[in-house]
């Protein structure tokens, strides 16, 4: 089984490095996808109150034969939740389909800048860690200036940012906006659903290490310290996504990466989506 080494956030707290995302997973489905993963070795579980498979994500988090306590549970309030009120609200619903006390992060799913609500929402976010309920907070799919209000409008910085990144999206800006705030940079989306499997630039460094592509993705994340939380409902492939720590990408391959950015999103905007 696979030891998956953790980061620590500006809290304190110890996060898994890789984890499993399960972003379209049914929730009838969630349940074995979950208890194949922590089988694997994942300790770290990505979901959210959009997801509609918390409730399964529960039961497989019951059933393992894991203490609670070594797992680190990750959900996230949707947009039509934010505002103090609605945030401590779908935390209560949340953290009642998951059957826990607490959640190891809880995350801010959109900024929704259109709604003008995300820095009430982190007021009622700072109230659940300071009552103990959540251990750590923090946002998703921010930009620079979402993450400056923040930081200008409250007293706790985000210990994660989670958005979507990958070598065709390497966000360097934000990481680097992170990286000074001491923001622990997240990936969704890692192999850009899938497109970049195809990339004959990864497909050659896959023949060169003897790896799939996945796991030449993946090692690129691990590599430039970046959380990834791969999706996949398919044992084989859940096994493989962890099984990415017993080798090192070159310096000149890495520099070979770096030139897939083009900037391309395969998801949404966060200064429009709302």
């Amino acid at each position: 089984m696979t030891t998956v080494p953790n980061l620590t956030l500006n809290d304190g707290a110890r996060m898994p490095q890789l984890g499993l995302g399960v972003w379209q997973v049914p929730n009838h489905t969630v349940v074995g996808v979950v208890r194949t993963a922590i089988e694997a070795g994942y300790r770290s579980i990505d979901t959210a109150a959009l997801y509609r498979n918390e409730s399964g994500v529960g039961e497989a988090i019951a059933r393992a034969e894991v203490p609670r306590e070594e797992l680190f549970i990750t959900t996230k309030l949707w947009n039509t939740d934010q505002g103090y009120d609605g945030a401590m609200r779908a935390f209560d619903e949340s953290i009642r389909k998951l059957r826990l006390e607490y959640v190891d992060l809880y995350l801010i799913h959109w900024p929704t800048p259109a709604r003008n609500r995300y820095v009430e929402t982190w007021k009622a976010f700072e109230k659940l860690k300071a009552d103990g309920r959540v251990r750590s907070i923090g946002v998703s799919n921010f930009h620079i200036p979402h993450l400056q209000r923040i930081l200008d409008e409250s007293e706790t910085v985000p210990a994660v940012n989670q958005v979507e990144l990958h070598p065709n999206l390497p966000q360097t800006e934000l990481r680097a906006f992170h990286d000074r705030h001491g923001i622990v940079t997240e990936a969704w989306s890692p192999l850009a659903q899938g497109k970049l499997l195809r990339d004959r630039r990864i497909l050659g460094l896959a023949q060169k290490y003897g790896k799939s592509p996945a796991q030449i993705i993946l090692r690129w994340h691990l590599q430039n310290n970046i959380v990834v939380i791969p999706k996949s409902v398919t044992p084989s492939r859940i096994r493989e996504n962890i099984d990415v720590f017993g080798f090192e990408l070159a310096d000149d391959d890495l520099r070979a990466l770096a030139e897939l950015d083009n900037g391309r999103r395969t998801g949404l905007d966060p200064d429009t989506f709302s």
